[in-house]
């Protein structure tokens, strides 16, 4: 058995309508879960394969921290796709510097997460004092990064420069040959187009 804390205000989420939520999760990651809704503590028991049954607590975790449900059930997608959570407690000194480097991460109308998420092909959640990832490894490193620049007071210009290369690096990750050349060059040009889209929505 394992268990997870949920913020008060997120036991609904985790629950969902009539339940229908916390079902979708017993069924999909084969586990049994029991909720306290008034401390927020959810155990959570294996009731089928327990490799499967590994991903219930981050999957609670990431709803607790913000994720839409579906978004955190992507975690059963793959046995690399991973939920990191960064506290931002730890990079500020009260509670106004907090909301300032909340700020900063979210970003003019939210652009530097939107952005940050359309680069690392993160899904980036930023709730509380904490910053939620969930995505592949080299995505979620990617993101981490680009967060943990900004925490140290890196100008928004210089994090989406770094994302634009992660960008281009992640998606021509590809072997360079003669049989693939052609849709490699492709793939490039409409991913460069696509950069620049996204880059000019956020000048």
């Amino acid at each position: 058995m394992q268990h997870v804390t949920v913020p008060q205000d997120r036991i609904g989420v985790v629950i969902g309508e009539g339940g229908e939520t916390m079902r979708e999760i017993e069924r999909a990651a084969e586990v049994r879960l029991n909720i306290d809704s008034e401390t927020g503590s959810v155990a959570i028991n294996d009731t089928g394969d327990p490799v499967t049954a590994l991903s219930a607590p981050d999957i609670v975790k990431a709803i607790g921290r913000g994720f839409r449900p579906e978004v955190a059930l992507t975690l059963l997608d793959n046995d690399l796709r991973m939920f990191e959570l960064i506290d931002m407690t730890n990079h500020t000194r009260n509670d106004n510097d907090l909301q300032r480097q909340k700020g900063r991460v979210i970003g003019e109308n939210g652009r530097t997460r939107e952005l940050m998420e359309e680069l690392s092909g993160t899904d980036v959640v930023i709730y509380g004092s904490t910053v939620g990832l969930i995505g592949q490894p080299e995505e979620v490193e990617t993101a981490r990064r680009a967060v943990g620049m900004l925490l140290d007071g890196a100008p928004h210009g210089a994090v989406y420069s770094f994302l634009e290369r992660r960008h281009n690096e992640l998606t021509n990750d590809v072997e360079f040959g003669p049989t693939n050349w052609v849709s490699r060059t492709r793939s490039s040009e409409k991913d460069a187009s696509r950069v620049i889209s996204i880059l000019c929505r956020f000048h």
